[in-house]
């Protein structure tokens, strides 16, 4: 049996894994079913308990496999940057992309400090990639014990999150007393998933290519199945004011029930 993984990908620099892109669409339309039914909840037009039993273990699922995917993600990129970076320029690339999602979240709460100024999103779920994908060159370098730190980073932050403190240490997992966020994902324990990701990542694509057999009828999957997948970024950005534009036309009461709950 011949199992050079040359025989499952191309080699061509820069190609995309389509079961990576599939999971990560799978991780955003995850997201805009959950931000669609909180978006239900926090206008009061409908009573679902989108914050304990279920669909918290839905909300959790979705951003882990969403982290977990950007840190496979990251192994790979890491991989192939390595063939022509040295290690500065492996550490600058992923410096400014790390600062650029950092950007990106700070963005973010910015616009929910104006509009919901009660609970913001404060070090959301790009502010945590961002730091992860600024760290990162770390984590390349001392791939052997990425593992264990990636667990070690989860039970920390599993068994921190009671902790109360100042807030500048809420990208920590440290929250002050009356604390509310409608996005809060301190990097304990979730780094830890990223890290995860990574180290899955070096195993299943060393080098930054496939490892494994991948299944003959998935590698043609149609095209408009991995769009979301390859611009999750941009749907981010956006999945929130298009599900708020449709539910202001299609759900009697949501735009008044809307406008009143920011307004408080």
């Amino acid at each position: 049996m011949n199992l050079n993984p040359s025989r499952w990908f191309p080699s061509t620099p820069g190609y995309r894994f389509p079961e990576i892109d599939l999971l990560r669409g799978l991780a955003i339309a995850m997201m805009v079913v959950y931000h669609t039914l909180f978006a239900l909840v926090f206008a009061g037009v409908a009573a679902i308990p989108v914050t304990t039993g279920f669909w918290r273990v839905f909300q959790l699922a979705t951003a882990a496999l969403f982290l977990g995917i950007a840190g496979v993600s990251l192994s790979i990129s890491a991989s192939r940057a390595a063939k022509y970076l040295d290690s500065r320029g492996l550490a600058r690339k992923f410096l400014w992309r790390g600062a650029g999602l950092i950007a990106a979240g700070m963005v973010i709460t910015a616009v929910t400090l104006v509009l919901v100024p009660d609970a913001p999103i404060l070090f959301g779920i790009l502010s945590c990639l961002g730091v992860s994908i600024l760290l990162s060159p770390l984590f390349f370098r001392y791939r052997n014990l990425l593992p264990l730190a990636g667990w070690v980073v989860i039970l920390v932050g599993v068994l921190w999150l009671p902790v109360r403190g100042p807030a500048p240490f809420l990208p920590l997992g440290v929250y002050p007393p009356g604390f509310s966020s409608l996005d809060w994902v301190p990097l304990f324990p979730w780094m830890g998933v990223v890290m995860l990701g990574i180290a899955a990542g070096n195993s299943l694509y060393p080098a930054g290519e496939r490892a494994f057999r991948f299944p003959a009828s998935l590698a043609t999957v149609p095209p408009p199945l991995l769009w979301p997948g390859r611009h999750s970024l941009l749907l981010y950005f956006l999945h929130v004011p298009v599900i708020l534009a449709l539910l202001s036309l299609l759900v009697p009461g949501f735009t008044e029930g809307f406008l009143a709950a920011i307004s408080v």
